[in-house]
């Protein structure tokens, strides 16, 4: 995404006629967290003076008796909402301690803005690319509960292969076929393919959002697995990006009466959901984990890279 200031984001906010600013921030284990603002309050003062919020009520960050913390805005964040019926800018913030105004030690974004510039001081690399590609399912129905006298979950999907036997389809109209066989739901084309409209729109709303896409396809999943690829991106950037991406998945799933699951193993016997993440280290404009004479074109940094993640995993 490119870089803002927040010069550009109070233009950008006038030319789109903005009513609300969405304030956002990340809590520790990984969920994003808001609330709303009008736009006459988004001014020069939130980028200096920030704005205030409950740590204690948030997972993972302070204790009631020092529960006051700050946000302040991060301007390259800046996108329009393309689903709230008032026209709202939702903007990513940092948390900062409202005292030394010093950045928060447990905010995942701070986190990984610290790693970028470890990694500069230690001289290795300049640049980490990351690329995550979340695959998920998509469900026509979810139901779950654990109570005294049951526990149980039930998700259903149209195209899944256990409803070939339905007289008719979960909205009432005639089951036609076209169902995905177990694990056979890798690339086939409609009417096979129930999902390629809502993935075409999921697609539309990511390239509004800035993202720069690769392409979008059913998964091997039956029941409506899916994955779209996007490039990646240095850590925040792409930690930013991961955000946002599950975002729009959800919502406009959501919007279209479907709901959408990025857990790893929704349906027994069938693909789970995956997230592998592509990884990269350059220093100068050149990558640093190739070398065309080390064992798979692997240089020594890569291998000794592969070593510390599975060291720390």
């Amino acid at each position: 995404m490119s870089e803002k200031t927040p010069d550009d984001i109070f233009k950008l906010a006038k030319d789109e006629d903005i009513e609300y600013v969405d304030v956002r921030f990340c809590d520790l284990p990984g969920t994003m967290q808001h609330f709303t603002i009008p736009i006459y309050v988004f001014d020069e003062n939130v980028f200096e003076d920030g704005l205030a919020f409950d740590g204690s009520s948030i997972r993972g960050f302070q204790s009631i008796h020092e529960s006051d913390m700050l946000l302040l805005p991060d301007p390259e964040t800046a996108t329009v909402d393309p689903f709230r019926a008032a026209k709202t800018l939702n903007v990513n913030f940092f948390v900062h301690d409202p005292f030394t105004l010093e950045l928060y030690s447990r905010d995942p974004r701070n986190v990984a803005r610290k790693a970028e510039n470890y990694l500069v001081s230690s001289g290795i690399a300049d640049t980490a690319y990351f690329g995550p590609e979340a695959e998920f399912y998509i469900f026509d129905s979810v139901r779950f509960d654990s109570s005294i006298n049951e526990s149980f979950y039930k998700v259903d999907a149209t195209s899944g292969w256990w409803n070939t036997g339905k007289e008719s389809e979960a909205d009432g109209s005639p089951n036609l076929g076209y169902k995905v066989r177990p694990k056979g739901g890798y690339f086939p084309i409609a009417p096979t393919d129930h999902y390629v409209d809502l993935r075409d729109e999921i697609l539309t709303h990511l390239t509004n959002a800035g993202f720069l896409l690769e392409k979008g396809h059913h998964e091997v999943g039956s029941g409506g697995q899916a994955e779209i690829n996007y490039k990646f991106n240095t850590l925040l950037h792409a930690a930013d990006d991961h955000q946002m991406y599950k975002y729009i998945v959800k919502q406009t799933a959501r919007q279209a009466g479907k709901t959408v699951t990025f857990m790893p193993k929704p349906l027994f016997g069938d693909n789970g959901s995956g997230m592998h993440c592509h990884q990269s280290l350059w220093k100068d404009g050149v990558p640093l984990m190739y070398d065309d004479e080390g064992y798979a074109g692997l240089s020594d940094t890569a291998r000794h890279y592969i070593g510390g993640l599975l060291y720390h995993a």
